[in-house]
This record gives structure tokens, C-alpha cells and sequence, in this order.
């Protein structure tokens, strides 16, 4: 039996919410696979675990998989089970979520990473309710409800065969949306005060709101992220407000929190700086003259000698620090420094050339 034979707590006053809710509400009684689309942090498996809680199964389990963070091999083992000796490292039997899902509800997150392997034996289990471990032949029976989520077009991946058609038709008896945060701007202050205020009981401190200029920050954002992002920001400004020891409504949202923060360059973003930064004009080739009257090594010092200027330019002037810039060592940088008299008292040096 679930220990938690309640719906979850959905919060929120805005029509497209409120639909959204009655909509889950009205699927529960219904024991059919259901489809809940949207973005990502939008709430969908708060919707899915009220559409369990509602339904004739509450008292059975609601288990929850994300098919997007298992590879193919574990997910198909997470929902089917496996054999003893199935695979490398498997040396006892697992019971999978169909099995322990008995008389409840299974939770599918981000359904459209799945395999077509994985799909194929979906389809079968909620088609006909039957499965078999990996490694295993016995045909095992499955009375579970499945609840799907996706946060990418199905229908569209389905018509482009990146998705099982005939699977996207069991699954979608019923499609409930998720609305975006955006959608309704309306319950953006109910959420903050109580993502925040949930926050403060949780740590014993007091708290007194957002001031009206915060909370304008709040409603203003787009939140790509929606409920999940405006959670993180409404606990993050709250928190960081008491531990500056200020006291009265929160004054200052913070949204983006590597804000000011000075973050580590990858080799990549280097490279690609270096490249902007030292962008220069080749010379022409003479297009007149003969060929044994181009002389290659002065056309290739010219470029060495502007790029290696313009690094030192940009570093400050500082060697060390053009060198790691360059990918050079020491004293390759100060060979090139002597050779083009870009230093202080140097002076270019003369190669030899032949003749």
C-alpha cells in the first residue's frame, strides 16, 4: 500500500491551470493509459501522481522511471526486470517496475528517449498486459496503469519514425497539456510566496513577503524553466536575504544564480576567443610577378609578427601570459619577442637566408 494516499499539492489559479487540473481530475476514473505533454519543469508528474491518487488504483503503488537518464539496456531492465546471468554483472534476479507497479500506476518520464526496442515491448505490455524479464522466457502478467510524459512533439517524432506510431495511439487515449509557466503570470506570486515561505518554516526563520519591485522581477521573467525554475529562484532569493541578516520583505530577486560569477574558460571557448581576437588580413599574393619572386618565409613573418603583437596587445603585454595564450612555451615567447623587437631594447634578429 502507498504511504501517501493523497494527491499531490497543485498550486495555482489561473483558467489554464485550473483546466489542466480538472482535465487530470477527470481522466483518473478512467483505467486507460494517459499522455500528459509539456515543457520541462511545467509539473507534469505532479499531474501524473494526482491522476493516480484520483483513480480506483490509489492504494496501489505509483512508481516513477525517467527513460531519458537510463541507456537502453538499463531502462528495459528497470521496467522489465532481468534473469540471474542475463547480462555481464547481473547475478540475481530483479524484479522490474511492471512487476513492482502491481494494481498501481507507472510513471513514464520523457517516454520519447526510449528505444525502439524499449517502445516495441511498452506497446505489448500495455496492448496486451503481458512482458518477459531480459534473459528470461516465461510470459509474466502485468496489471499496471501507464502514464506517460514527453516534453518534445510525439505526434511529429511518430511521423518521422523516430517514435512507434501504434505506440503514440495507446498511449494518447487521453492527452492532458501542461500549461507553461508564461501561460499564467496569475499564479507566479502565489507560487513564490509559497515556494518561500516553505523554505522559511523548513530553517525556523520568519518571513515577510516580496517587496512589490521583487516580485514585479518575478512576473517579468519568462521562465523557461517554469514551476521548477521559479521554485529555485523563490528559495535562492529568500535565502540569500536572511543569510545577508536582512530583515523585512525581500528585496532582491535572484534568478540567474552564477550571476557576477566568474567562470572557468573551456579549451574550446579559448580557442575560439584566440581565433576572434587574432583575426588578420594575409597578405595578398602577387598576382603579376613570377613565382620565384614571392618569397614565402617574409609573407609567413609578417603574419607571425601581427598575430604575436596583437596577443601581447591583448594580454597586457605580459609574456607568461601570451605564451599560455598562444600554446607556446617561455621560450618560444621570448624568441619570438627578440626576433621581432616587440619588447623593450630588442632588436630584430637577422636570419640567413639562402640565396
Amino acid at each position: 500500500m502507498n504511504s501517501s494516499p493523497n494527491p499531490p499539492e497543485l498550486i495555482g489559479q489561473a483558467p489554464e491551470f485550473l483546466d489542466a487540473l480538472a482535465h487530470a481530475s477527470a481522466t483518473a476514473s478512467l483505467d486507460r493509459p494517459v499522455l500528459i505533454v509539456g515543457e520541462r519543469g511545467s509539473g507534469k508528474e505532479l499531474l501524473a501522481g494526482r491522476i493516480h491518487y484520483l483513480s480506483l488504483r490509489w492504494e496501489g503503488p505509483f512508481l516513477k522511471v525517467n527513460c531519458a537518464a537510463l541507456t537502453e539496456e538499463l531502462l528495459e531492465s528497470e521496467l522489465f526486470g532481468h534473469e540471474a546471468g542475463a547480462f555481464t554483472g547481473a547475478a540475481r534476479r530483479h524484479l522490474g517496475r511492471f512487476e513492482r507497479a502491481e494494481a498501481g500506476s507507472l510513471f513514464l518520464d520523457e517516454i520519447a528517449s526510449a528505444s525502439r526496442r524499449v517502445q516495441e515491448k511498452l506497446l505489448r505490455v500495455i496492448e496486451y498486459g503481458e512482458f518477459e524479464r531480459v534473459g528470461g522466457e516465461d510470459t509474466l502478467i502485468a496489471d499496471v496503469r501507464v502514464i506517460a510524459a514527453a516534453n518534445v512533439d510525439l505526434p511529429e517524432r511518430a511521423q518521422s519514425g523516430a517514435f512507434r506510431a501504434d505506440l503514440l495511439d495507446r498511449l494518447a487515449f487521453d492527452v492532458i497539456a501542461a500549461p507553461p509557466l508564461r501561460t499564467r503570470p496569475s499564479d507566479i506570486p502565489i507560487l513564490a510566496a509559497h515556494f518561500a515561505s516553505a523554505l522559511a518554516a523548513e530553517i525556523g526563520e520568519p518571513f515577510d513577503g516580496f517587496t512589490r519591485e521583487a516580485m514585479a522581477s518575478f512576473i517579468n521573467h519568462d521562465w523557461p524553466g517554469n514551476v521548477r525554475e521559479l521554485k529555485n529562484a523563490a528559495e535562492r532569493s529568500y535565502y540569500r536575504w536572511r543569510v545577508a541578516e536582512r530583515d523585512g520583505p525581500v528585496d532582491e530577486v535572484v534568478i540567474d544564480p552564477f550571476q557576477g560569477i566568474q567562470l572557468p574558460v573551456s579549451n574550446h571557448a579559448r580557442a575560439t576567443a584566440h581565433n576572434e581576437t587574432h583575426k588578420t588580413t594575409t597578405p595578398p599574393l602577387p598576382r603579376d610577378a613570377p613565382a620565384a619572386a614571392y618569397n614565402l618565409r617574409d609573407h609567413l613573418d609578417i603574419i607571425e609578427r601581427d598575430l604575436t603583437e596583437r596577443a601581447l596587445a591583448a594580454n597586457g603585454w605580459n609574456q607568461r601570459r601570451t605564451a599560455d595564450f598562444l600554446s607556446l612555451s617561455y621560450d618560444q615567447m621570448r624568441g619570438l619577442v627578440r626576433k621581432y623587437a616587440l619588447a623593450k631594447n630588442t632588436k630584430p634578429r637577422r636570419e640567413k637566408r639562402p640565396a
